[in-house]
């Protein structure tokens, strides 16, 4: 491990990562194309379970999102939340969950894999997704992690779904009655929002659209897949001349344009996808607008909303990436995105582990998907 410098805790390992994916990436922006394989190494992946480790079974500090009912209702988080009580706030601790399955699938002789096995299985029990369920069910829960948490919890679902391996089947059967709860919200909840939230926080419509049809598609739902095709195009099909100037905002983790078109690449074929993209960021391709496509600043990285611009850095690569590969090959816009994809992994990446768990309690998770999601 390095010695902290200037108030920032970077690991040898951390380290190795950066300079991994810097090439990998910067050979991409060269040629244009983007990213398409895993480019996360055993040790690498060993000190990213390491931090959702630290999280997932730590009860405080928290930050619930929860209306008390009555004077019974005020209760402790782990009483809440019986699989989903730690890493800060219930979505933190789900994205976690997310990737400590994820690195186990890609990983399978990881050192932490026993510990890991014991966390989820602890975590993961049928009781505790019972009382998950039985928390969605009370009153005045209508609105509980809409969409955010709504699509994390179902991204852990499918990557528990086709895993041949004997915990991750019991997993995924305990888990099966909680991503059906979520389902329901989505399909009463979506035919009533008449408008999306173009936001950059957890809100995001398109982030929690594209998560559960990537869900829908992977386990085959016909009732989910076709609504989130007809809402996305309902809300986002006819968009034109985005505002990409106005990000980021000072707390976005999210690029409201880029999760959009990340969102409308799965939607709409290619040719389609890239007429579309182009009436909507007719500028990308000309390296503009400057705000989008350079990376943000973070200032302060033991300020918990601050910090959520490593975030944003991480989730706009990754959005870029995907985009680009969508794009024909020829487009200008692809060589843009794919440039900017590595200044944006390289502005975030030594930061995954500041030693403030403002954001170590759920940055890596971002950077795991960047680093190991191919692009399409």
């Amino acid at each position: 491990m390095q010695k902290a410098r200037n108030n920032c805790v970077i690991t040898a390992v951390q380290t190795t990562t950066l300079v991994v994916v810097s090439i990998l990436f910067i050979a991409a922006a060269a040629s244009g194309q983007p990213v398409l394989g895993s480019n996360l190494t055993q040790p690498q992946a060993s000190h990213f379970a390491g931090l959702a480790l630290k999280c997932v079974q730590k009860e405080y500090p928290n930050k619930p999102d929860h209306t008390i009912n009555d004077k019974d209702d005020v209760r402790n988080p782990r009483a809440m939340h019986p699989a989903f009580y730690g890493c800060l706030d219930w979505h933190s601790t789900v994205h976690g969950h997310w990737m400590l399955v994820h690195l186990l699938r890609l990983f399978p002789n990881l050192p932490e894999a026993k510990q890991i096995r014991a966390a989820l299985s602890a975590n993961l029990s049928e009781k505790n997704i019972t009382g998950e369920v039985a928390y969605l069910k009370q009153a005045n829960r209508a609105s509980f992690e809409r969409t955010y948490g709504w699509a994390w919890l179902l991204k852990l679902t499918e990557e528990l779904h086709d895993w041949n391996d004997e915990d991750g089947r019991r997993w995924s059967g305990n888990l099966k009655p909680l991503a059906d709860a979520f389902v329901e919200k989505y399909l009463a909840f979506l035919p009533k929002q008449n408008y999306p939230i173009r936001t950059g926080v957890h809100p995001n419509t398109a982030f929690g659209l594209a998560f559960a049809l990537d869900y829908a598609r992977a386990v085959g739902d016909k009732k989910l897949e076709p609504l989130i095709i007809e809402r996305s195009r309902n809300y986002f099909g006819n968009d034109v001349n985005y505002p990409a100037g106005w990000e980021p905002g000072g707390e976005d983790f999210f690029s409201p344009a880029l999760m959009e078109a990340d969102l409308m690449r799965r939607v709409m074929n290619k040719s389609e996808f890239a007429r579309w993209f182009h009436r909507f960021l007719p500028g990308l391709g000309s390296n503009q607008p400057k705000s989008l496509v350079q990376p943000a600043i973070v200032t302060d990285r033991t300020d918990p909303k601050l910090v959520h611009l490593d975030g944003l850095n991480l989730s706009r690569a990754w959005c870029m990436r995907s985009i680009a590969a969508a794009l024909p090959r020829n487009d200008p816009a692809r060589r843009v995105l794919a440039r900017s994809a590595t200044a944006h992994a390289q502005a975030a990446l030594p930061y995954i582990s500041s030693g403030n768990y403002e954001g170590e309690h759920w940055l890596a998770s971002f950077a795991v998907y960047l680093l190991t999601t191919p692009a399409p």
